[in-house]
């Protein structure tokens, strides 16, 4: 069974992560499907509006796999692991179509990263948020430093990240990190009836306008702090800290299951 899910409605691409028991948690699986994702909006015409969701109402997505990604040990490969989905985020943001994150449950660490690239944010009431990779001895690596500043301001950005807070839909839409709070029974509905909405007003020439003008209203080039959170993530990846942390979550998690 797939891990990621495509359909297309129209001139609406709709995609579902599919890994329920794990939280929808990002792998290498869910990598490749968001990335031939992003090449067949980047190659057809008629797409106009790309929705990213998840399976259940548990979690858009807990982060990275950390049992996958637990394999990568240097710096190196922490690295190119880390600059394959910032080019692949880059080239989402990149899009000429409006992009929608539907959170449908809760966003940590690398599924916020996913979902602060996309256009819009749309969030479930149920549903909390957090970059809370510090946990395990990492800063974010995935972009989401530099645009959780742009967005909150760097205060604000600071206190969330160094005291691995969650904050509520509410509060996430108080501070723009989200669009807009949907009663957690209709996000999905509400999605699409948004997406078809600005698909039957925009054609992709209008849409790439708006948002080329968009991109030059942030002001400074925000890829170069980017570039920067890609080698100090790398650093902090290879960093024994760091193994000891995820270790001793993942064997946490196994004698949890084993009821001891």
């Amino acid at each position: 069974m797939s891990e990621f899910n495509i359909n297309v409605d129209g001139p609406v691409m709709w995609a579902e992560i599919d890994r329920p028991e794990a939280n929808n948690a990002i792998n290498y699986a869910v990598m490749d499907g968001l990335e031939q994702a992003v090449t067949r909006l980047e190659q057809d015409e008629e797409l106009r509006v790309f929705v990213l969701t998840a399976t259940g109402d548990k979690a858009f997505a807990a982060g990275g796999d950390l049992k996958e990604f637990h394999t990568i040990r240097s710096e190196e490969e922490a690295r190119t692991m880390s600059q394959k989905m910032i080019t692949l985020l880059r080239r989402l943001t990149e899009l000429p179509c409006i992009t929608i994150a539907c959170l449908n449950g809760d966003a940590y660490g690398g599924g916020v990263e996913i979902a602060l690239a996309f256009d819009i944010r749309i969030t479930a009431a149920h549903a909390r948020l957090g970059l809370t990779q510090g946990r395990f001895y990492l800063p974010p690596g995935w972009g989401g430093l530099t645009r959780l500043v742009n967005i909150v301001g760097e205060s604000t950005a600071l206190l969330w990240l160094s005291s691995h807070k969650l904050i509520d839909a509410r509060t996430a839409m108080e501070y723009r990190l989200v669009d807009d709070v949907i009663p957690s029974d209709r996000i999905l509905d509400s999605t699409k009836k948004l997406a078809h909405d600005i698909a039957g007003k925009s054609d992709r020439r209008m849409i790439r306008a708006y948002k080329d003008g968009a991109s030059k209203a942030k002001g400074p080039d925000i890829g170069a702090a980017i570039g920067e959170e890609v080698k100090t993530f790398s650093g902090f990846w290879a960093n024994e800290e760091h193994f000891r942390r995820v270790d001793a979550f993942i064997a946490g998690k196994a004698n949890k299951r084993a009821g001891n």
